[in-house]
């Protein structure tokens, strides 16, 4: 069965029905891939800093593999800010606040705004919540000179990755953005990471030097914000992507067509905690990732579509919504 086959009316109990075959976490699984992630992350730390002391271009290379584990101390935290790593809620914060320490994000106050990504998604009237900034082509020609320039500027890949990625998770994670329905513990949350931050790094920085510190964990922290906007961004900005006005929206389908799987080789999907299977991850935010990969051999979730490590870079130059065509498209499309 797939998306295209089912009718509409049928389309939720059927879902429903597929995915709760996997949203029951291991608690001794879920702990062990805590013990092996942190385990593997803190070994890379300590292979970058003992390889300080030869040229410095080991210790860059060694930063790549380690940026990923921080990537993967990323998604622990992304899974378990949807309640899904643990049966227990008070495990799932506790995990989720304490690992977003080390991936410099207030758990609560993204914890809440990604809420607001996973209800809004594909929907082009709810647009601005936990997403890229994305406009439709009408909007874009409505737009004055400065603003088509500003937006031109923010879709551009090298200030959203290489300059954009890092300022999110180093600046505006320390500042408080509200959202709709934000509590006082998701503002409390961006002070309270801040503090932590400060102790931790002073703790890293007793430990190894301040300008050991700064060698090690700025490339690691600099290439992880990259990896992690680039498979956030990959995950729905593509041509076939799936938004709607609300009259029209359908969660499932936003789920489905609006999300890709992103079907990268199994070692990197390993090192990225399958985040790329998005489509039954935001059908279902309850499965945690390690189950993953088997819901996505489950023939109930057909009908999405699969991008690969390279046809993935294709959504680089897609900037713009287009109601008509019903795909996302790029500058080159405005007369």
């Amino acid at each position: 069965m797939s998306l295209q086959t089912v009718r509409t009316a049928d389309i939720s109990v059927a879902w429903k029905e597929a995915v709760t075959k996997y949203q029951t976490p291991n608690t001794f699984r879920s702990l062990a891939e805590i013990v092996i992630t942190l385990t593997l992350y803190a070994a890379m730390w300590i292979a970058m800093y003992r390889s300080l002391g030869v040229p410095y271009l080991l210790t860059l290379a060694l930063s790549v593999p380690t940026a990923l584990f921080m990537v993967r101390v990323f998604v622990v935290m992304h899974d378990c800010g949807h309640g899904s790593f643990f049966k227990s809620q008070k495990l799932n914060n506790f995990f989720g606040a304490v690992f977003g320490v080390l991936v410099f994000t207030p758990f609560f106050h993204w914890k809440n705004a990604h809420a607001q990504h996973h209800a809004t998604s594909g929907n082009l009237d709810r647009r601005g919540f936990g997403d890229v900034w994305m406009l439709t082509l009408q909007e874009y020609e409505a737009l004055s000179p400065r603003r088509r320039f500003y937006y031109r500027a923010y879709r551009h890949p090298v200030f959203m990755f290489l300059v954009g990625a890092p300022f999110n998770f180093l600046v505006l994670h320390r500042t408080r953005f509200p959202s709709p329905g934000d509590p006082t513990r998701s503002r409390i949350s961006v002070h309270g990471t801040t503090l932590a931050l400060l102790g931790y790094v002073a703790g890293m920085v007793s430990l190894m030097g301040w300008k050991e510190y700064l060698l090690v964990q700025i490339p690691v922290f600099y290439i992880a914000t990259i990896i992690g906007v680039w498979l956030f961004y990959v995950q729905h900005q593509f041509k076939n992507t799936y938004w709607q006005r609300k009259k029209n929206w359908n969660y499932v389908a936003a789920c489905l067509l609006g999300s890709s799987f992103y079907k990268l080789p199994p070692w990197l999907s390993w090192w990225t905690a399958y985040i790329g299977i998005h489509h039954i991850h935001h059908l279902s935010s309850r499965i945690p990732f390690y189950r993953l990969p088997e819901a996505s051999k489950d023939s109930a979730f057909d009908g999405g579509t699969t991008l690969t490590l390279w046809t993935g870079f294709e959504s680089l130059g897609l900037r713009l919504w287009d109601e008509k065509l019903g795909r996302m498209v790029g500058f080159k499309k405005i007369t």
